[in-house]
């Protein structure tokens, strides 16, 4: 069956998220007064992604809600228990130099274009919250290029669950094996989208050494790459639920 619509991950696959994040706790500790050598620079960056992922991890699995996950990186890379309006403080703080770093790759509008012009559907399905991630694209510009924005805290199950991925398709009324899936995450994005029966595509953009497995699912090194792969059909299709297969999503999902 020919595939009808890309469905994309956002953070690290349409937009620049670890070099916003380095370059925006960068700036923002400049900001609060620290005097930081180059390796003291490399060690708050690394802190800062520990925290990120260790918390977001959390969120993801419906530990924390998204603005407690907030308050648990900072509260983490201080080391201090603050007060919950002390961390929000200085989140939203860290936030202005983050978002002043917002940026697409710079294959993204080229790969939409050209999608777009294949007569592909687009849409979104992000782990993440759907007012942060649409308030995200629209400062970016790209929010209008994608009919629906599936997020995680509003389905109630998050990639790599087979159920996130499928509330996608529905929300634009489309089989599984209708869709092709791109992220920057082999085992989250490419591979858990393939096991649930969409073509999965992994955005490898560092050039990583392939995954265990990496045969079911199709990789490519830039988005330039995307378009001949999704013509010719030449991502490779695993096993997955039959067209039209009952799937139990917890719930409806309506486009954002």
């Amino acid at each position: 069956m020919p595939i009808r619509a890309v469905l994309w991950d956002i953070d690290d696959t349409l937009f620049d998220y670890s070099g916003a994040e380095r370059a925006g706790v960068l700036r923002h500790l400049a900001a609060e007064g620290a005097v930081l050598t180059r390796s003291d620079a490399a060690d708050a960056v690394r802190r800062w992604n520990e925290v990120m992922r260790l918390h977001y991890g959390r969120f993801v699995r419906g530990e924390l809600t998204f603005g407690e996950q907030r308050r648990e990186r900072v509260r983490g890379f201080l080391g201090e228990l603050l007060a919950d309006h002390e961390a929000d403080a200085w989140f939203a703080r860290y936030r202005e130099h983050f978002e002043a770093e917002w940026r697409v790759f710079s294959d993204v509008l080229p790969a939409l274009d050209a999608v777009e012009a294949a007569g592909m559907r687009q849409g979104l399905l992000s782990n993440s919250a759907a007012a942060t991630q649409d308030h995200k694209l629209r400062r970016l510009g790209i929010r209008d290029r994608f009919e629906v924005l599936v997020c995680s805290d509003d389905l109630g199950c998050a990639k790599p669950d087979a159920a996130a991925f499928h509330a996608a398709c529905m929300a634009m009324n489309l089989e599984p094996d209708e869709v092709a899936y791109v992220g920057d995450r082999w085992d989250t994005d490419a591979a858990a989208a393939a096991e649930a029966g969409l073509v999965g595509i992994w955005l490898d953009r560092s050039g990583a050494s392939p995954e265990p497995g990496a045969a079911t699912a199709s990789r490519i090194a830039g988005l330039a790459e995307l378009l001949p792969l999704l013509v010719e059909d030449g991502a490779r299709r695993p096993a997955g639920p039959a067209p039209g297969a009952s799937v139990d999503i917890g719930g409806a999902v309506l486009p954002h």
